[in-house]
Protein backbone atom coordinates (compact mmCIF):
# COMPACT_ATOMS: atom_id res chain seq x y z
CA UNK A 1 0.00 0.00 0.00
CA UNK A 2 1.58 3.60 -1.00
CA UNK A 3 1.80 6.25 1.88
CA UNK A 4 3.35 9.38 1.27
CA UNK A 5 5.99 11.54 3.90
CA UNK A 6 5.62 15.36 3.09
CA UNK A 7 7.72 17.14 4.73
CA UNK A 8 7.07 21.05 5.20
CA UNK A 9 10.07 23.03 5.79
CA UNK A 10 12.12 25.94 4.09
CA UNK A 11 15.73 24.64 5.39
CA UNK A 12 15.42 20.86 4.63
CA UNK A 13 13.79 22.30 1.01
CA UNK A 14 16.80 25.12 0.42
CA UNK A 15 19.14 21.79 1.47
CA UNK A 16 20.56 23.74 4.60
CA UNK A 17 19.02 20.91 6.79
CA UNK A 18 18.65 17.31 7.10
CA UNK A 19 15.55 15.91 7.15
CA UNK A 20 15.45 13.60 10.22
CA UNK A 21 11.55 13.53 10.64
CA UNK A 22 11.24 12.75 7.30
CA UNK A 23 13.69 9.77 7.43
CA UNK A 24 11.95 8.49 10.82
CA UNK A 25 8.43 8.18 9.63
CA UNK A 26 9.89 6.74 6.65
CA UNK A 27 11.70 3.91 8.44
CA UNK A 28 9.07 3.65 10.47
CA UNK A 29 6.07 3.46 7.62
CA UNK A 30 8.01 0.84 5.87
CA UNK A 31 8.41 -0.93 8.74
CA UNK A 32 5.17 -1.54 8.65
CA UNK A 33 4.78 -2.46 5.31
CA UNK A 34 3.77 0.55 3.59
CA UNK A 35 5.46 1.46 0.69
CA UNK A 36 6.80 5.22 0.98
CA UNK A 37 6.50 8.12 -1.43
CA UNK A 38 8.65 11.20 0.19
CA UNK A 39 8.16 15.12 -0.96
CA UNK A 40 9.83 17.84 0.29
CA UNK A 41 8.06 21.52 0.42
CA UNK A 42 9.13 24.80 1.87
CA UNK A 43 6.85 26.54 4.43
CA UNK A 44 4.08 27.84 1.54
CA UNK A 45 0.70 27.45 1.55
CA UNK A 46 -0.04 26.71 -1.91
CA UNK A 47 2.96 24.62 -1.78
CA UNK A 48 2.12 22.66 0.80
CA UNK A 49 -1.78 22.06 -0.21
CA UNK A 50 -0.51 21.41 -4.18
CA UNK A 51 1.93 18.87 -2.64
CA UNK A 52 -0.85 17.37 -0.62
CA UNK A 53 -3.16 16.98 -3.26
CA UNK A 54 -1.01 15.70 -5.66
CA UNK A 55 0.44 12.85 -3.44
CA UNK A 56 -3.33 11.63 -2.47
CA UNK A 57 -4.55 11.79 -6.29
CA UNK A 58 -1.24 10.15 -7.08
CA UNK A 59 -2.65 7.17 -5.30
CA UNK A 60 -1.21 7.73 -1.67
CA UNK A 61 -3.54 6.38 0.69
CA UNK A 62 -1.76 8.10 3.62
CA UNK A 63 -0.05 11.34 3.98
CA UNK A 64 2.17 12.18 6.91
CA UNK A 65 3.01 15.61 7.36
CA UNK A 66 5.84 16.91 9.26
CA UNK A 67 6.72 20.51 10.07
CA UNK A 68 4.97 23.93 10.20
CA UNK A 69 2.12 23.21 12.76
CA UNK A 70 3.49 25.01 15.67
CA UNK A 71 2.88 28.93 16.12
CA UNK A 72 6.25 30.67 14.14
CA UNK A 73 5.14 33.15 11.28
CA UNK A 74 6.27 30.50 8.25
CA UNK A 75 4.21 28.15 10.26
CA UNK A 76 1.01 27.49 7.95
CA UNK A 77 0.86 23.45 7.75
CA UNK A 78 -2.35 22.86 9.15
CA UNK A 79 -3.81 25.87 7.38
CA UNK A 80 -2.61 24.76 4.02
CA UNK A 81 -3.80 21.38 4.95
CA UNK A 82 -7.38 22.73 6.02
CA UNK A 83 -7.82 24.02 2.15
CA UNK A 84 -7.77 20.48 0.81
CA UNK A 85 -9.34 18.40 2.95
CA UNK A 86 -12.93 17.07 2.26
CA UNK A 87 -13.63 15.96 6.01
CA UNK A 88 -11.91 16.63 9.33
CA UNK A 89 -11.08 13.84 11.48
CA UNK A 90 -10.63 15.93 15.17
CA UNK A 91 -9.84 12.64 17.21
CA UNK A 92 -6.75 12.02 15.27
CA UNK A 93 -5.48 15.11 15.63
CA UNK A 94 -6.50 15.54 19.87
CA UNK A 95 -4.90 12.12 20.45
CA UNK A 96 -1.48 13.25 19.04
CA UNK A 97 -1.71 16.30 21.48
CA UNK A 98 -2.92 14.58 24.52
CA UNK A 99 -0.41 12.40 24.40
CA UNK A 100 2.36 15.06 23.65
CA UNK A 101 1.34 16.97 26.29
CA UNK A 102 1.78 14.47 28.44
CA UNK A 103 5.66 14.47 27.83
CA UNK A 104 6.40 18.11 27.01
CA UNK A 105 4.53 21.59 27.60
CA UNK A 106 5.38 22.77 24.39
CA UNK A 107 2.28 20.35 22.43
CA UNK A 108 -0.15 22.89 23.73
CA UNK A 109 1.37 25.03 21.03
CA UNK A 110 1.32 22.58 18.42
CA UNK A 111 -1.79 23.10 15.65
CA UNK A 112 -1.95 19.90 13.74
CA UNK A 113 -5.32 18.66 12.68
CA UNK A 114 -6.17 15.62 10.17
CA UNK A 115 -8.90 14.50 7.93
CA UNK A 116 -9.78 13.18 4.60
CA UNK A 117 -8.38 14.01 1.03
CA UNK A 118 -10.98 12.03 -1.03
CA UNK A 119 -9.62 8.53 0.36
CA UNK A 120 -6.78 9.72 1.83
CA UNK A 121 -5.95 10.14 5.33
CA UNK A 122 -3.85 13.10 5.67
CA UNK A 123 -2.55 13.85 9.08
CA UNK A 124 -0.09 16.62 10.32
CA UNK A 125 2.49 16.23 12.29
CA UNK A 126 5.13 17.82 14.32
CA UNK A 127 8.55 18.57 12.63
CA UNK A 128 10.92 16.97 15.87
CA UNK A 129 11.82 13.80 15.12
CA UNK A 130 10.69 12.63 19.04
CA UNK A 131 7.15 14.27 17.90
CA UNK A 132 6.94 12.12 14.83
CA UNK A 133 7.75 8.97 16.58
CA UNK A 134 5.27 9.59 18.98
CA UNK A 135 2.51 11.14 17.01
CA UNK A 136 2.86 7.63 14.61
CA UNK A 137 3.31 5.55 18.17
CA UNK A 138 -0.60 7.10 18.49
CA UNK A 139 -1.84 6.81 15.00
CA UNK A 140 -0.41 3.43 14.27
CA UNK A 141 -2.81 1.12 16.45
CA UNK A 142 -5.83 2.68 14.27
CA UNK A 143 -4.29 3.39 11.09
CA UNK A 144 -4.63 0.05 8.76
CA UNK A 145 -8.39 -0.22 9.88
CA UNK A 146 -8.63 3.87 8.73
CA UNK A 147 -7.40 2.62 5.85
CA UNK A 148 -9.60 -0.25 5.00
CA UNK A 149 -12.47 2.10 5.91
CA UNK A 150 -11.65 5.11 3.57
CA UNK A 151 -10.90 2.09 0.78
CA UNK A 152 -14.43 1.18 1.25
CA UNK A 153 -13.54 -2.23 2.48
CA UNK A 154 -15.91 -4.33 4.87
CA UNK A 155 -15.69 -3.57 8.56
CA UNK A 156 -15.89 -6.00 11.53
CA UNK A 157 -16.79 -3.92 14.86
CA UNK A 158 -16.16 -5.41 17.43
CA UNK A 159 -19.22 -6.36 19.61
CA UNK A 160 -19.73 -5.86 23.46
Amino acid sequence: MRVAVLTVSDGVSSGTREDKSGDLLDELLAGEGYEVERRVVPDERAEIARAIEELAEGGARLVLTTGGTGLAPRDVTPEATATVLDRVAPGIAEAIRADAIARTPHALLSRGVAGVHGSTLVVNLPGSPGGCRDGFEVLRPALRHALELLAGEQSVHRQT
